[in-house]
């Protein structure tokens, strides 16, 4: 597996590298937004590790340009712990979150989580809700034969509303599956996830599959019109 660390503190990147490397991980890195992103979008890595506050364009800045064209997982890392970055981070993409300082084993056990959401086991089948096809092997969503590209919390997302098609789901479920953390009530990450995976799956096709239903949650079935 090939990650990218885009951290502009030296000995801090050093250190991931070579706890990562020793690890089994082939690791590149670079020290500001720019380099970073450059590398990030060229390249074929299977993970981004990307810093918030970095010289140059800053992290999100980074994470909002590589959403236009990339679907790598990326894990920020940030001395921000306020939830109002978390909710910014996740709005513009980012699959995880990690606040310094942490300990090594924590992130090396986020980075094998990610790594592994979305490689299902074989045995797997390809979900399908009325013209929406989900493969969790493949990694891939295609609806009416157009392939929907998704992040990988995005696809994690529908994955979960797939495998429960026709049971609504709350926010707090969501969260918890998708997320693996609780978050505040005044939180709307969920929402915002939501509105983004319509964006991709619904809102250029007739019938929708998404729904909300009031002060419940959400479900994802396929609702005969009269």
């Amino acid at each position: 597996m090939k990650l990218l660390i885009i951290e502009d503190e030296v000995r801090a990147a050093d250190y991931l590298k070579q706890g990562l490397s020793e690890n089994g991980y082939s690791v590149d890195v670079t020290h500001n937004g720019t380099d970073g992103l450059h590398v990030a979008a060229n390249g074929d890595h299977d993970l981004i590790i990307l810093d918030i506050m970095l010289p140059g364009i800053d992290g999100f800045a980074v994470l909002s340009a590589l959403r236009t064209g990339k679907a790598t997982p990326v894990l920020l890392l940030t001395a921000k712990g306020q939830t109002n970055d978390k909710v910014r981070g996740f709005d513009l993409g980012a699959d995880d979150y990690l606040v310094k300082p942490f300990q090594f084993p924590e992130l090396l056990a986020r980075v094998r989580a990610l790594l592994k959401r979305g490689k299902a086991p074989a045995s797997d089948p390809v979900l399908r809700v009325a013209d929406l096809e989900v493969d969790p092997v493949r990694h891939r969503a295609i609806r009416m034969g157009k392939r929907v590209d998704l992040t990988a919390r995005e696809f994690a997302l529908l994955t979960l509303l797939m495998q429960r098609s026709g049971e609504v789901l709350s926010r707090t479920q969501i969260a918890s599956l998708v997320w693996d953390i609780n978050f505040d009530s005044d939180t709307n990450v969920v929402e915002v996830a939501i509105r983004r995976l319509r964006a991709k799956v619904d809102d250029e096709f007739t019938d929708k599959l998404i729904h909300t239903v009031r002060g419940v949650g959400y479900v994802l079935e396929h609702r005969v019109t009269a």
